[in-house]
């Protein structure tokens, strides 16, 4: 008698162990490939999961710090417990535009390029959008690199997230000293008040902080951040144009 052995019956064996078995059989160069393709799309689908908000992301910085056994402190609150005079000399400082783009300044990020083609010094011309992609996502370095995959990046979490969403996911991951991670953190660190008591100038000297928070200490300014925070300061004070996709 012929006895054929019983072929496992494929609708039994679990999902994730026929997604092994079927890239087992797959070229090594298709793995690689297939691997990174996975790697990114990654940030897109976690892009919108944190549009619930009750989920609090945590930035690329943030979890070096954890690798590294140096800890970091952050406290995560709500825009609506942020005083508003900070978001706007943040906005005003960072991204004037930030309410009339869709995540990435062209008509900025076109002079970019033509200043580094043509061997000019250049600032970094990221959008908030751009910045938060960055520190949630990516890297710290001025590469072409990080650039080309930071643009999708910014375009999908300002399609995906409000404004609003956008703005406070931002405040509360931004960088501001050694260890010091969101507004309520930095507040508190710097002057000794919570973030929704900061006063208009407390509030321009962390926006200009921002660009090089190491090195610029907001809690202790020097002649020239004490100058570019009276600047933020007055735009601040004229900004309602600026900011209505947050507030209103």
């Amino acid at each position: 008698m012929d006895i054929t052995p019983e072929t496992e019956d494929s609708s039994a064996v679990p999902f994730h162990r026929r997604i092994l078995l079927w890239l087992r059989g797959r070229p090594v160069m298709m793995r690689i490939v297939l691997a990174l393709a996975a790697l990114a799309i990654i940030p897109y689908a976690l892009i919108v999961l944190y549009l619930i908000p009750f989920i609090h992301p945590v930035s690329t910085l943030m979890l070096r710090d954890l690798v590294l056994l140096r800890g970091y402190d952050r406290q995560w609150v709500s825009i609506d417990k942020i005083s508003p005079v900070l978001v706007q000399s943040v906005m005003m400082s960072e991204d004037g535009q930030y309410c009339f783009h869709g995540g990435v300044d062209w008509a900025e990020m076109r002079m970019l390029v033509s200043d580094t083609l043509a061997g000019h010094s250049t600032r970094g011309g990221s959008t908030i959008p751009m910045q938060t992609a960055k520190n949630l996502f990516l890297w710290n370095s001025r590469s072409f690199v990080r650039k080309a995959l930071e643009l999708p990046l910014a375009v999908t979490a300002d399609f995906v997230w409000s404004k609003r969403r956008l703005m406070e996911i931002y405040l509360n991951i931004a960088e501001w000293g050694p260890g010091i991670y969101g507004i309520e953190a930095a507040a508190r660190h710097h002057f000794k008040v919570p973030a929704s008591k900061l006063s208009s100038r407390q509030a321009a000297l962390l926006a200009v902080s921002l660009p090089n928070p190491i090195d610029r200490n907001a809690g202790k300014p020097g002649r020239g951040l004490r100058r570019l925070a009276a600047v933020i300061e007055r735009r601040a004070r004229s900004s309602g144009e600026y900011v209505r996709c947050i507030y209103d």
